[in-house]
């Protein structure tokens, strides 16, 4: 949604700061679609990413106050949803992550030419079939710069387990993008 005329991101922030509903619904409704984005990145479907960004905007709303203006919102949002996400899938999977360290192996990198092939759309839709933890793991060191110690407080696993959870979900993307290669080839 665009601002209307004469309002700046700052300035709806701020009217936000007085509690009045008009701006927070105006706030939701401009940085939804961002924030869906991000939230689709960690989820594994749309249903669980909707309640990630509800959520999120929550606890951006009653946080509000403690948000300073000398830094950019956008990037303020984004760790909240982040953190929102990885809080809702360490509640959901806290029993299920285990990590078999002896398994885990070094892979080679993937060739240049295999990535030319894909969009960055097919990618996405990629990374949306590698199990729950590894496309967290990805998506936290890959996409968003995070360190394996980080990730490792975020999700609490050891930092061990988070380079394997790496390593493991990099080498299903390279099966999948060399199938997908293969799959291109045929058709060509």
């Amino acid at each position: 949604m665009q601002l209307p005329p004469g309002i700046t991101e700052e300035e709806l922030i701020r009217q936000c700061k007085t509690g009045d509903l008009k701006p927070l619904e105006m706030l939701y409704k401009h940085f939804y679609g961002y924030a869906m984005g991000v939230g689709l990145r960690y989820c594994a479907n749309r249903d669980d990413a909707l309640e990630v960004v509800n959520d999120g905007f929550i606890k951006v709303f009653n946080s509000l106050n403690t948000f300073s203006a000398d830094r950019p919102f956008k990037a303020w949002l984004r760790r909240i949803i982040v953190n929102t996400a990885i809080d809702k899938t360490r509640k959901e999977k806290k029993h299920a992550w285990t990590a078999d360290l002896e398994l885990a192996q070094h892979m080679a990198a993937e060739t240049a030419s295999v990535i030319d092939l894909l969009s960055a759309g097919d990618i996405l839709k990629l990374l949306d079939k590698l199990p729950e933890i590894h496309r967290v793991v990805f998506n936290l060191f890959e996409i968003d710069g995070y360190s394996h110690d980080e990730i490792a407080l975020m999700l609490a696993i050891p930092a061990s387990s988070s380079r394997v959870y790496l390593s493991r979900g990099k080498e299903k993307l390279r099966e999948m993008i060399s199938k997908a290669e293969k799959n291109y080839e045929r058709r060509a």
